[in-house]
Parts: structure tokens; C-alpha cells; sequence
């Protein structure tokens, strides 16, 4: 199979997320409304094998624990449910979880031991979900000071116990996500010794303002990464550590994530994955991981170019094919394989209706 794997998983529909099963053989995706789509793997393609449709609104994201093979969903209709697969039927059975939120749930991840669940919300406040095994339910506690507004994704710390967010008050935040009874002592040499439930660990801004649309921990834990509005990644080593911004020339940068302890995956709007690296003492740009379908530098286009060309024209379409693989906006970038702390392949989903697979 050669490099990148193209999938068009839909056509003309916009593939809001998207989480593969353990082994790869399947993966999730929510086609742009309220449905979760379930595909399996058939030799170099993939074929719909289930919908699931307890959602009654917009699915806004997907998570798929590899180890106790559940599928984490939530959605703008407040409701968040884990699925579990019937061996008897070979069904998807929902269970609802207690958000007690009044506004649409954003983003949820599960955590590195899976034994919880984040869920981001509009209710500037962040869901800690586990199972309550006495009522036989998902109950939560709630993370809420000092967000200010929209929390739009979240990432957990490889330790189970911290939790970073990204927000739309223009702040990258870690907040301690302790649950007694559940996790172990909670200590973090580089973001606190003392970590009760909901403790503050760190707050960081963008360079030049703008929501913080994603985030990320690396493979050890002691760097945190964002994205923002403005186009730009940024990077810090813990509460009292330095702080690098990494210059970004494009449209603005929406998901990204770690494939090494120095280096990130990023894409967005330029509809492009973009690799960056700590080179000496300073995060850059160090490659575009689609080189393009092979065109000449005469037709090689941009999103950027394409906006350009719209804007002097007055145009508000265009038909024109941009020299990349996804042809609209990335909206996520997920790890595919892994070798140690290293990521040797990452997967992207976009508003074109595509799943690549790419090979670093």
C-alpha cells in the first residue's frame, strides 16, 4: 500500500471527527449530524457496517478506548453516551452519562488507563465522567473556575491525573482532574505536587489573541502544546518553564498533535499537515507533510492562494483544486501507530469527506 492511503469516506458530506478501534480494523466517524458511522476494514477499503443513532443533534466528537474497545460520544444535544458492543447481537449498546450541562458538549477524550472519560462543554465547565458502579451509570464532577467561556477541546496528561483545555477566552489551561478513590497519588514534578480536583496547574495565551482550538501533551507529559486563531503553535514546559511560539505564514491551525517528544503534527484551514520541530532552542516549521499530487509550480495552489484569488475577483465560489490531498479544512488529526513513544503514522478527517492516513 503506498503513501498517503486516500479514503473518501463520503461524498460532499463534511466528516466532523473520527477514532479508530485498536487494531485498525475500524473506526468512527459522525458524518455531520446526529449519527455515529461505524466502517470496517475490507482489504484496502473501508465499507459502512453500523449507525448509531442515540444523538439527536450534531455529534461534535469520537473517542474509542483501545483497551475495553468503548466508543465515547458527545454531542450539541448535551448528551454524551458510551457505547458498548453486545458479543450476543453484535450491536452498539448506548449508556447514558449524568453531564448535567445547559449547554452542547464539545470534545470528550478518554483517559490513558480508561477508567474516565473529559468531556468539553459550552457550559464553561469540563465533565471528569467515571462509572458508578452502585447506580450503574456515568456520574461526573465538574471543572469550572476560571473558564470564561466555551472550552473547545481537551487533552489528558499521560499520568491519568492532569488534564489540559483549550478554550474560546483566548487561554490554554492544565487543571488537575484527581478522583478519589479512582486514581493513585497525585503529584507532577513539572505541574504541581499538591493536585486536588480541579486544581489550577497552568494558564497560557495565544501570541496575537484568538481561540485556542486544540491541544496537546507530549509523549513524557512536561510539554504542553496549543493551537490558536491566529495561526500560530505554542509550546510550554510547565508552569514556571519557557514558553516558544512557532511563526505560522497560513490559515489558522485547528488540531494537532505529538509524534515525538519534539516534534508535532498540526493542520487546519490550509487544508495541509504541517510537521514542527525543535530545532536548537527554537519550535519552526520544518516540513509540509503533503507534498502535493506531483503538479507544476505554475498550477500549484493554496488554500491561502485560493482565498486570494476569490477576494480580488469578488467571487464567493470557486472551483478549484488545491494541490493536496483533503480539498477543504482538516478538523482532526489522531495518532495511527505507534513504536514507543514515537508516532510512526497519524490519520486526518475533513469537511471534504476524506480519512487519510499518513506515514512519517
Amino acid at each position: 500500500m503506498s503513501f498517503p492511503e486516500v479514503h473518501q469516506l463520503l461524498h460532499g458530506i463534511p466528516i466532523t471527527c473520527h477514532a479508530f478501534n485498536k487494531d485498525r480494523t475500524q473506526v468512527a466517524v459522525s458524518p455531520n449530524n446526529h449519527e455515529v458511522h461505524i466502517y470496517r476494514k475490507a482489504g484496502t477499503s473501508w465499507t459502512l457496517s453500523q449507525i448509531l443513532e442515540e444523538h439527536d443533534k450534531l455529534v461534535t466528537s469520537i473517542d474509542w478506548a483501545p483497551e475495553t474497545n468503548k466508543i465515547v460520544s458527545c454531542a450539541q444535544d448535551r448528551n454524551a453516551y458510551v457505547w458498548t458492543l453486545d458479543a450476543a447481537s453484535g450491536q452498539w449498546k448506548p449508556q447514558l452519562v449524568l453531564l448535567r450541562i445547559n449547554r452542547a458538549a464539545t470534545f470528550v477524550r478518554w483517559s490513558p488507563r480508561e477508567d474516565k472519560f473529559a468531556v468539553a462543554t459550552g457550559s464553561r465547565l469540563i465533565a471528569i465522567a467515571h462509572f458508578d458502579v452502585d447506580n450503574d451509570w456515568y456520574i461526573t464532577k465538574h471543572i469550572r473556575k476560571p473558564i470564561r467561556s466555551t472550552v473547545l477541546s481537551i487533552e489528558w496528561h499521560p499520568e491519568n491525573i492532569l488534564i489540559a483545555a483549550g478554550c474560546a477566552d483566548m487561554k490554554a489551561r492544565v487543571f488537575s482532574a484527581y478522583v478519589k478513590g479512582i486514581d493513585a497519588k497525585a503529584a507532577n514534578p513539572v505541574w504541581g505536587e499538591k493536585l486536588p480536583f480541579g486544581t489550577v496547574c497552568g494558564e497560557f495565551g495565544t501570541t496575537n489573541g484568538g481561540w485556542v482550538h486544540d491541544v496537546a501533551f507530549s509523549p513524557s507529559g512536561n510539554v504542553l502544546a496549543w493551537v490558536g486563531h491566529d495561526g500560530n503553535v505554542s509550546f510550554s514546559y510547565g508552569p514556571q518553564g519557557p514558553v516558544f511560539t512557532a511563526l505560522s505564514t497560513g490559515l489558522p491551525l485547528v488540531s494537532l498533535s505529538f509524534v515525538a517528544e519534539d516534534a508535532v503534527v498540526a493542520a487546519g484551514h490550509d487544508c495541509i499537515p504541517f510537521l514542527f520541530k525543535m530545532t536548537g532552542q527554537q519550535w519552526e516549521i520544518v516540513d509540509r507533510i503533503d507534498k502535493g499530487n506531483a503538479k507544476s509550480a505554475s498550477t500549484e495552489n493554496s488554500a491561502m492562494d485560493m482565498f486570494k484569488k476569490m477576494a480580488s475577483r469578488a467571487q464567493t465560489t470557486a472551483d478549484v483544486e488545491l494541490n493536496s490531498r483533503h480539498q477543504n479544512t482538516i478538523t482532526s488529526v489522531r495518532p495511527y501507530l505507534t513504536q514507543g513513544d514515537r508516532v510512526t503514522m497519524f490519520s486526518t478527517s475533513g469537511v471534504d469527506g476524506k480519512l487519510i492516513i499518513w506515514r512519517l
